[in-house]
């Protein structure tokens, strides 16, 4: 049985490229990084040692048990579609660019995820326009984990 969440899907009210603007900064909330997950995801996308096991995370320069990269890349994903996108009318994404993992993530870590939309423009398609957002997502202890720009393609 699949116990994943329900996409989110558009409906009307949603916010439209308009509002946003240059300088907008919000919270896409908070997720905690639990072994089981950490491992299952590991096991079908990134099957290195520190990811799977505990003791080989310790033994690697990660200092601990390792999230995959590409596993808190996705946690990130998910707060944005719950916290930002599913409130926008999206119509995908035209970039990631600047991916950066600053440090790694371990079992128990508690990640917060952030937003700053660094620039607003129209699309010479009159029914979108592109929204330039910075994102960052820290650990309980305020350190920087993963940084990401992404173009968010907004519907008018």
């Amino acid at each position: 049985m699949d116990d994943r969440p329900e996409p989110a899907t558009a409906a009307p009210g949603l916010r439209g490229y308009d509002s946003f603007a240059a300088g907008e900064t919000g919270s896409l909330g908070t997720v905690p990084i639990e072994r089981d997950e950490v491992v299952a995801f590991a096991s079908a996308w990134d099957p290195q040692p520190f990811h799977l096991d505990e003791a080989a995370g310790r033994a690697s320069p990660l200092g601990g048990h390792a999230a995959s990269g590409w596993h808190t890349a996705s946690l990130l994903m998910r707060q944005l579609v719950d916290h930002l996108l599913a409130g926008a009318k999206s119509m995908g994404s035209g970039a990631v660019t600047d991916l950066k993992w600053a440090k790694p993530v371990l079992v128990g870590d508690v990640l917060a995820g952030t937003y700053a939309v660094k620039e607003v423009r129209p699309s010479s398609r009159g029914d979108r326009g592109y929204v330039e957002t910075a994102f960052a997502v820290t650990n309980q202890h305020g350190d920087t984990v993963l940084t990401m720009n992404a173009t968010l393609i907004v519907g008018r």
